[in-house]
């Protein structure tokens, strides 16, 4: 439970103005909000499970303290990339507009291919260094839809009630204290 408890709050505040939960909104303006919904959820589930898969295997075969130390480096430069931001390029924002075919195999097929290396793909991997897998994985799966969703559901009264600039220094700095804390770990184990 406690993996994933951390591993939900961790991706849920990743995913706070990612270029994902950008490509949600634009699906969500010509898609209807439970057939963007769910291929999120399809395309998430299958990118965590191998990112949980990759991360274990490391987690067994690397030192406890080395795994800490990476992992916070990880989560510091994860706090960085998080104050750079993320914008959906008019290319993405063109395929969001123009996918074809299946609405549900279109977002999943864009969001698969968006998280593949994504801040949120390789937070996973790193929960999953020390966490257990299947809590890592349903909670980075829960954590991602429940951000998209909230993209989806309600992102435009939010961004006029708090400033993106807010949630990105809140989320970096959330980022920054875990990594402070995962180095501190492995330096004194």
């Amino acid at each position: 439970m406690s993996s994933f408890l951390l591993s939900f709050v961790v991706i849920f505040v990743a995913e706070l103005g990612d270029k994902s939960q950008l490509l949600a909104l634009a699906f969500a303006t010509r898609y209807r909000f439970w057939t963007v919904l769910a291929g999120i959820t399809a395309a998430t589930a299958v990118v965590h499970l191998l990112s949980v898969l990759l991360g274990t295997a490391l987690g067994l075969n690397l030192p406890g303290s080395l795994i800490n130390v990476v992992a916070g480096a990880a989560f510091v430069g994860f706090a960085v990339w998080t104050l750079r931001g993320d914008r959906l390029t008019e290319d993405e924002r063109a395929r969001a507009a123009r996918a074809g075919g299946s609405a549900v195999l279109a977002v999943f097929g864009a969001f698969f291919v968006a998280e593949l290396g994504d801040k949120t793909m390789l937070a996973t991997i790193t929960l999953a260094t020390t966490e257990g897998w299947f809590g890592t994985w349903l909670g980075s799966t829960a954590g991602m839809v429940a951000a998209d969703a909230l993209a989806i559901g309600v992102g435009v009264l939010l961004g006029r009630a708090m400033p993106e600039r807010i949630v990105r220094i809140g989320a970096a700095l959330l980022f920054l204290g875990f990594g402070v804390l995962l180095i501190w770990e492995g330096l004194a184990g």
